[in-house]
């Protein structure tokens, strides 16, 4: 949710207004070691809560990944559009080379198909320091998503460029 809110220039409070519920990962994209978000009514959080607790979910003592997912919130929303600006360079890195289509780049994912792929793809790029999930069909094309975060930096995307150009030469 806090990738459309930072792309859409809105609020969290406004995008979630249609929503009677909402729930919210605090490790993906902002950085928090775990942790999630659950929001709604006082009748329906009472409800979750209690069936958390028949279920036998519940942490003792979480007050540091509160105060980490706090941080989080407070810290990693507004530096999103980094990783949107990471993703947009990605992308067009990525355009560039011959045989790479980029089907969309959305917030801090990028999803590419590649012509005249290598079969051991993935695991080229996974020795120049690329990770990510390539699915190579029997024609030679690949398909794959790339996902862009807190620990990415500039030199990061030069690198996996580079690592996709080498690669499918």
């Amino acid at each position: 949710m806090w990738n459309a809110v930072v792309d859409l220039g809105t609020t969290g409070a406004e995008f979630a207004a249609p929503f009677d519920s909402v729930s919210l990962c605090l490790s993906k994209g902002l950085g928090a070691p775990a942790g999630s978000v659950l929001s709604g009514s006082i009748d329906f959080v009472r409800e979750a809560r209690h069936w958390r607790k028949m279920l036998g979910g519940g942490l003792r003592q979480a007050g540091v990944l509160a105060a980490a997912g706090l941080h989080a919130l407070d810290h990693h929303v507004d530096r999103l559009a980094d990783d949107h600006a990471n993703a947009s360079r990605l992308a067009a890195g990525l355009e560039a080379l011959p045989g790479v289509t980029v089907h969309a780049q959305n917030t801090n994912m990028v999803f590419v198909t590649i012509v005249g792929a290598p079969a051991d793809l993935q695991s080229r790029l996974a020795e120049a320091g690329v990770v990510t999930r390539v699915s190579v069909g029997a024609d030679g094309s690949a398909s794959a998503r790339l996902v862009t975060h807190l620990d990415a930096t500039g030199a990061d995307i030069d690198t996996a460029v580079g690592a996709f150009a080498r690669t499918l030469v």
